[in-house]
């Protein structure tokens, strides 16, 4: 599909509304002490999903993410990527200053559901896919595909699904 001339991020809210299924699934499962769900008809396992103490283990995580060969070798002009404190709790996003992209995540009370792996994961695909709009087709398979790489094909699949079930392409 292609991109919408004007850039408009028209299915931003669709995205975040699949996220939050999916994170959803994961706090289920976390719940339940077993990544075993049925999902849609078929019975998977979902990988475990890491959850973060603070900024700099963000950060940590973010370096080792983009330090995977299997990331480099897809994804060559990264870039150099930080993290920083947000004061907010209700949203993390992703900046680009210069030739240096910066994930600002909440790191106060009530900003733990910022803290996890999904969520960063987000953010990275962001720094990795320059697209326009930012929530577009281009970003979605750029996150798709960066989860994957990351987490496992069960974490692809859902996404991917998830996805299409809510309308975004």
């Amino acid at each position: 599909m292609s991109e919408q001339p004007s850039g408009r991020d028209t299915q931003r809210a669709k995205v975040y509304a699949a996220e939050v299924f999916v994170r959803t699934l994961f706090d289920r499962a976390a719940e339940r002490g077993s990544g075993d769900i049925e999902f849609f008809g078929t019975r998977l396992t979902l990988p475990p999903e890491a959850r973060f103490g603070s900024v700099a283990a963000v950060q940590r995580y973010v370096d080792d993410v983009l330090a995977l060969p299997s990331v480099r070798d897809r994804w060559p002009v990264g870039g150099p990527l930080g993290v920083r404190a947000r004061r907010g709790v209700i949203a993390a996003h992703y900046e680009k200053l210069c030739e240096t992209g910066v994930i600002a995540v909440p790191d106060q009370r009530g900003g733990s559901w910022a803290l996890r792996e999904l969520v960063v994961l987000h953010e990275i695909a962001h720094h990795l896919c320059d697209a326009r709009p930012p929530h577009g087709a281009d970003f979605v398979a750029t996150f798709c595909e960066l989860a994957e790489v990351v987490m496992g094909p069960e974490l692809g699949y859902v996404l991917r699904v998830v996805f299409a079930k809510e309308g975004v392409r």
